[in-house]
């Protein structure tokens, strides 16, 4: 039976394999073994699929780009709108925490904050 999918070290035939995952095109003119572990997949496409599915994709990125664009502009306006509010909003619920921070010599405001009060209390 004929499977379109196959393997990395398997033996086929003639024809042109295709590795989605990293875009490798292998070519066998004769029976030959594919490259890689058994865990990669090949899929064997014809050339022709390939020359009508080309111009398709294509069409169809052409077709959603305007729309992309109308999405990336209420996206920016909405942050632009709303993105105060989502971050006093986050500001509060996290109380300023922030974990890949150690503060292990202490908040740089918490100190001058208390070298003011010191100068402050030497001034009286």
């Amino acid at each position: 039976m004929l499977t379109i999918k196959k393997t990395g070290g398997e033996t086929v035939g003639t024809g042109d394999y295709w590795n989605f995952v990293n875009g490798e095109r292998v070519h066998f003119g004769a029976k030959g073994v594919l490259p890689g572990r058994s865990g990669e997949t090949y899929h064997m496409v014809p050339p022709a699929v390939v020359l009508v599915a080309g111009p398709a994709l294509g069409l169809a990125y052409a077709v959603f780009l305007p729309f992309i664009g109308i999405a990336m502009l209420l996206s920016l306006a909405a942050h632009k709108l709303f993105g105060g509010l989502l971050q006093s909003t986050y500001k509060g619920a996290a109380f300023s925490w922030k974990p890949s921070e150690a503060y292990l010599a202490g908040k740089k405001g918490r100190s001058r904050r208390t070298i003011s009060k010191k100068e402050e209390e030497k001034k009286e």
